[in-house]
């Protein structure tokens, strides 16, 4: 009877696990054998709808196994991206070859983020995306104070030791200006850029600090639009010369001496995934930042899969009552 119980709480265990995040199998691709895990839990830009349809296009159109993991509502198991402080599932971060994080001020309990320092630590890979430059607000830890954004020390926890930047301000006007991405000079050739053009979003450009942290090699540089249309004019001011970096890439040294391959976009809000351009450059980085460059094929096919209509960013504007498995593109 004991044996019997024991088997039931590990399979509720185990439902509650499924139905916390999104698994995508391996399709074909140059990607099979690799396992990604895509991190949301941002209030604002709508990580929850991005992610799982970068997650589709990883795996049915390049042969990456994914996971997508959700700020989760334990009340009801809904996903709540206002809700801080849980993200279960990242013990998936274990079995994964590239995380890609898409968070914004996490306040996530020791035991969730221990798993994600020992990932660091493991020398892999990251795929930043928008607000992940401030992905932790750490307002009770002090294990993992080092990440938090807010953190003295370190000038800017993860953001700024890892990525080499952490939030300062908007830099365009945020939902009036929108970003046109221009290749940075030199960088033409970089295989992240690899069949990249006419680069779009209407999220707005991010204040990167200047002069540039000399651990960052930006490929894109954020041109400011009049307006949230891709034909819109660039702002006449002075905001666009120098323009701001809005993609860029470093190496991290973990305390164990590894030097993973980082790529950061403050660019990837939901709409901006409509974006062929966009949709390139972050698939492109995976392979990069997995060391598979070489694999890059200028004309790969970064279609969207099933019916994509991301919600427009605001703080609120999530879907409520939505289950993980309701983000799973069809």
């Amino acid at each position: 009877m004991v044996q019997g119980l024991l088997r039931t709480i590990s399979f509720c265990v185990c439902v509650g696990m499924v139905q916390a995040q999104i698994e995508f199998p391996a399709g074909k691709g140059p990607g099979k054998g690799k396992h990604i895990v895509l991190v949301s839990g941002d209030e604002e830009y709508r990580s929850e709808e991005a992610l799982p349809e970068l997650a589709a296009i990883l795996s049915k159109r390049h042969g990456f196994r994914c996971t997508v993991l959700f700020a989760i509502d334990p009340a009801d198991g809904t996903v709540r991206p206002d809700k801080a402080t849980n993200i279960p599932g990242l013990e998936a971060l274990r079995t994964a070859d590239l995380m890609i994080l898409f968070t914004r001020f996490r306040d996530l309990p020791d035991a969730q983020m221990k798993h994600f320092a020992d990932y660091l630590e493991t020398g892999k890979p990251i795929v930043a995306m928008r607000t992940a430059t401030h992905a932790f607000q750490l307002k009770s830890s002090t294990t993992y104070a080092r990440f938090s954004a807010n953190d003295k020390p370190t000038d800017g926890g993860f953001g700024k030791q890892v990525l080499g930047e952490t939030w300062i301000s908007h830099h365009g006007k945020h939902n009036v200006e929108s970003t046109r991405g221009v290749v940075a000079k030199g960088q033409e050739a970089h295989p992240i850029l690899r069949g990249v053009s006419d680069v779009w979003g209407p999220s707005d450009v991010y204040k990167i600090r200047q002069p540039l942290d000399v651990s960052i090699h930006p490929l894109l540089m954020g041109q400011i639009l009049t307006g949230m249309k891709q034909a819109d004019s660039p702002v006449a001011d002075a905001r666009n010369n120098p323009m701001m970096p809005v993609a860029w890439i470093k190496s991290y040294t973990s305390a164990n001496g590894k030097q993973p391959r980082i790529f950061t976009t403050t660019m990837g809000a939901a709409e901006d995934l409509l974006n062929e351009g966009v949709r390139r450059m972050l698939i492109n980085a995976c392979y990069w930042g997995l060391k598979m460059e070489a694999k890059i094929k200028a004309n790969s096919d970064v279609g969207l899969v099933g019916v994509y209509t991301p919600t427009h960013f605001s703080f609120g504007g999530y879907k409520k009552g939505q289950k993980p498995e309701d983000f799973r593109p069809r």
